[in-house]
């Protein structure tokens, strides 16, 4: 199956799943085409024994998808840079301590809760999984994913002050998830042994790289946008850094993710401000926002076709129900502490923890780093109890969240 094919049956999967979600289900359109997805792969699943080469069929197209690699190295960048292009950089720069301590210290302490966590739960039950491999699922789904964080967002009318550092803290805390999770791959693996040495390297090279390279190449594309004036170039220029910017980062082995928010950082604050005419900011917007758009729909289709490719073991779907409490408890401690320790000395939106901690939704680069995992007796059930917290956290948290938000900023005022 060629790769125009693939492309022909996703995008039209996904019109129709938006068409139907639209008719019939009015639910946001990401949740909503994932739904349908997922309704889609069951019956699928269902006809299997009934259709000859169903299931051949399926897991033929979904090979040619290759997940991970369609989003780590290709729609990433897009949906980074997207987020990125809209967020202002006075608000992020007034939240910078916050920011940065949830992307770093938060991530950091919440996989080591997930990971010790789920090691002495699968303990219980007579599972064996090493504490390097449960420290490994501790990584994956430690960072909340801002591409479906942004399109709940969106929806809910939470505070500027709250949703700058929700946002802020799902646009970077996925580039430090990804390098923790590299790290512990690594030794997991026995590619390295535990070194010092060897993770700050990584770390430095892959976080400090990406920045420098985000700076290096935003500020570029921004004395390009100067020079000219013409819509149409101007995008292209953003286009070539989004997709060139990604590329050359994953070539110098350092931080794609966090190279493409820093660009799109800049380009969105600097460029909008100083190289830009009124006429390419709102062609610019308009394409953006509508990339944005038809990627994260495309994106949730596909989180719902992968449930065609999981291994179901009944032994453990219990531990798929018991690892989603885990998550969020992780996820509850993890936000309190730097928050508890940032409040003596600035102050907080009444509810934030609540709030970020039940906001704090996995997605797509959960479920790709999953898939990106080398063939082994751990994988599967890793990928199984990513997949379970990952369908919890979009169809319960994603469609809760708008609500908690209303409900605590109304006792608020």
């Amino acid at each position: 199956m060629g790769l125009f094919h693939v492309l022909a049956i996703i995008i039209t999967l996904t019109a129709v799943f938006g068409y139907v979600n639209h008719r019939y289900f009015r639910l946001p359109i990401t949740i909503g085409v994932m739904t349908i997805s997922l309704i889609f792969s069951l019956l699928l699943i269902l006809l299997n024994g009934m259709i000859p080469g169903l299931d051949k069929s399926s897991q033929l197209l979904l090979d040619n998808i290759n997940f991970d690699r369609a989003l780590l190295h290709g729609m990433l960048s897009f949906l980074l840079f997207a987020g990125a292009l809209n967020i202002n950089l006075q608000d992020l720069a007034e939240h910078k301590y916050s920011i940065t301590s949830l992307a770093t210290a938060g991530t950091l302490i919440s996989v080591f809760i997930i990971g010790i966590s789920s090691w002495f739960l699968l303990g219980l039950f007579n599972v064996n999984l090493s504490l390097i491999y449960c420290l490994l699922f501790g990584a994956i789904i430690s960072p909340t994913d801002p591409i479906a964080v942004l399109s709940i967002l969106k929806t809910a009318k939470a505070p500027k002050s709250l949703e700058t550092k929700i946002t802020g803290e799902s646009l970077f805390n996925d580039g430090i998830g990804v390098v923790v999770f590299l790290v512990i791959l690594e030794i997991a693996t026995g590619t390295h042994d535990l070194s010092s040495g060897h993770i700050i390297a990584l770390f430095a090279r892959e976080a400090a790289g990406g920045i420098i390279a985000g700076l290096v190449m935003g500020y570029i594309a921004f004395l390009m946008l100067k020079s000219v004036d013409n819509y149409q170039v101007e995008i292209m220029i953003t286009l070539a850094l989004t997709t060139g910017g990604y590329a050359l980062a994953d070539l110098l082995h350092i931080s794609g993710p966090i190279a493409i928010v820093v660009a799109g950082l800049l380009v969105g604050n600097h460029g909008r401000l100083f190289a830009m005419s009124e006429k390419t900011r709102y062609h610019l917007d308009i394409f953006w926002e509508l990339m944005d758009e038809i990627l994260n729909a495309v994106l949730f289709v596909m989180i719902g076709l992968e449930i065609l490719v999981l291994t179901f073991d009944h032994e453990y779907l219990l531990l798929c129900f018991i690892i989603i409490p885990v998550v969020l408890l992780a996820r509850l401690i993890s936000i309190s502490i730097p928050i508890k320790l940032l409040s003596l000395f600035r102050s907080f939106t009444p509810g934030v923890i609540r709030i970020m901690t039940w906001g704090g939704l996995r997605g797509g680069i959960s479920v790709a780093l999953a898939l990106s995992l080398p063939a082994s007796p751990e994988r599967e059930l890793i990928l199984l109890l990513t997949y379970s917290v990952v369908l919890f956290s979009i169809l319960v948290q994603g469609l809760t969240i708008e609500r908690l938000i209303n409900k605590l900023c109304k006792k608020r005022g």
